[in-house]
């Protein structure tokens, strides 16, 4: 078959592997201590989303993007549509999900790796244009259909994710340093504008809970019983646990957790439950899980064969790391409440199939950059 190929195993990256099982497990503990009903749901999220990355793994990244690209974005842009159709559910007022014979599907998880793996062949097609501005805003306006679909759902948090992701990707395909500067020079001033005009009162930009959301930020105090309930809860717990933590599953009278303090334990703020109950050393391990799988990713994105192969493991480097430190930042008060998930450890069968499928794909990159350095030997 054209899509498959055979690898040596020992070119197979099992350290990436280990430290990727080894902060789920660490995940599946956390989860069953904040809501056991999920434990048996989320081994099995696990199971099917390691066979789903050996699989991917296995496959020829070069021939899924540089057949189906166009297809994959095509995709990408009608399951995001879908959501705003009768098969879309709504949670706590954001419809973000479909739901289908009882199976809860969320698109704008999937177009994190759907989106690196369109951009991966279409950057590498006109590699040679890169460094045109023109390029650059061809590769905006493709930008824009899936980012107006999941700015509607609304989930800013997955746009600010996407935009990100977007800009790693066209920095290491070789952009232009000046387009670099031009960009830093407005968006820097743009987010800090957008931050002075939540402050001022009435924002005629933000959503009305954005803007809560950024002053609970700026003064927690103010809103310790609304907005700022979940953060300062979060930090509480976290503090509590100290160095080693109250211990998994903790039955302590003091703890956040099961006082029913934290709400969205098994997901958003699964980082609370291990700093309660692991503490200042479990916080620290998951860090530096996160940490060292991004820092794999982009290694291998420098050995890449060709430069689909660099975008796809930096993307998902990319990916990893800021969504990683982002979601930790937002349970110790560091950023603004986002409600997004902690990669490999946060419940969400959604997102464990992507990074795993996204993993999978950084896998194969590295098997083939082994098969195309040897042969260049």
């Amino acid at each position: 078959m054209e899509y498959l190929k055979k690898y040596k195993i020992v070119d197979y990256d099992f350290m990436l592997v280990l430290m990727v099982v080894a902060l789920t497990a660490f995940g599946i503990v956390s989860v069953s201590s904040a809501d056991p009903s999920y434990f048996r749901k989320h081994i099995i999220g696990f199971a099917t989303a390691l066979g789903l990355m050996i699989f991917v793994s296995l496959l020829d990244y070069t021939f899924i993007t540089g057949k189906l690209y166009l297809i994959i974005y095509l995709i990408n842009i009608v399951l995001l549509g879908l959501v705003m159709s009768p098969l879309g559910s709504n949670t706590n007022g954001a419809q973000r999900w479909i739901n289908i014979g009882g199976f809860t599907f969320q698109p704008s998880e999937a177009a994190k790796i759907l989106l690196i793996l369109f951009y991966a062949q279409f950057i590498m097609k006109y590699k040679d244009k890169v460094k045109n501005l023109g390029f650059i805003i061809i590769c905006l306006l493709l930008l824009i259909p899936p980012l107006g679909l999941i700015a509607m759902q609304p989930d800013l948090s997955t746009c600010i994710m996407i935009v990100v992701i977007f800009s790693i990707i066209v920095f290491v395909a070789g952009i232009n340093w000046k387009i670099v500067a031009a960009v830093l020079g407005v968006s820097i001033p743009a987010v800090l504008f957008v931050i002075y005009n939540a402050v001022q009162g009435d924002s005629g930009i933000l959503h009305d809970y954005q803007q809560r959301r950024i002053l609970a930020w700026l003064h927690p105090e103010d809103y310790a019983n609304s907005e700022a309930y979940q953060t300062l809860n979060s930090m509480m717990a976290i503090g509590s646990g100290q160095l080693y933590g109250k211990g998994y599953n903790t039955n302590e009278i003091s703890s956040v957790l099961n006082g029913g303090f934290i709400s969205e334990s098994q997901t958003d703020f699964i980082y609370t439950v291990i700093g309660e109950e692991f503490g200042f050393v479990g916080a620290c391990i998951v860090v530096a899980f996160i940490l060292l799988i991004s820092v794999r990713c982009f290694m291998i994105s420098m050995r890449a064969r060709n430069m689909a192969g660099q975008v796809i493991a930096a993307g998902v480097g990319a990916w990893i790391g800021f969504q990683g430190f982002l979601n930790m930042g937002v349970a110790t008060g560091v950023m603004p409440n986002t409600g997004i998930p902690l990669p490999f450890v946060s419940y969400g069968l959604t997102s464990l199939w992507c990074l795993y499928g996204g993993i999978g794909f950084v896998l194969n990159v590295k098997l083939q950059s082994n098969k195309y350095n040897v042969g260049r030997v």
